[in-house]
């Protein structure tokens, strides 16, 4: 037995912020929305996901950032995407290692987001 992958990540957002949550996933981030199953959804959040990627927000009525704990993206064109967040007024955070390209940001609720370059 061994776990191969991982299916989503799970992150809280707080009521009401499923516009701001699309704005920064599907329109920056380049996440396509997934419906979410209609007994899922009376719950409110949102879910994005690629081929490769899924990211699922959920709400929390109680809701504290995640600023340690965070999912690592890989992303090819690193620097494009930089440039996009960068526009849109999202503070990059750069941090480079002697064999990757890594910066940090937040989503609209503070959460800590890492994208690193695929391209090593």
């Amino acid at each position: 037995m061994k776990i191969t992958a991982i299916d989503h990540v799970q992150l809280a957002m707080p009521v009401g912020g499923e516009d701001r949550a699309r704005a920064f996933y599907s329109g920056l981030l380049g996440l396509g929305e997934k419906p979410k199953p209609p007994e899922l959804a009376v719950r409110g959040g949102a879910w994005f996901e690629n081929d490769s990627v899924k990211i699922h927000l959920g709400i929390e009525s109680d809701f504290r950032s995640a600023r340690k704990a965070h999912p690592a993206l890989l992303v090819r064109d690193l620097p494009i995407l930089i440039e996009r967040l960068r526009a849109a007024g999202v503070d990059v955070l750069d941090h480079e290692l002697a064999q990757y390209h890594r910066v940090y940001v937040s989503d609209p609720f503070n959460n800590r987001i890492e994208l690193i370059a695929e391209e090593l």
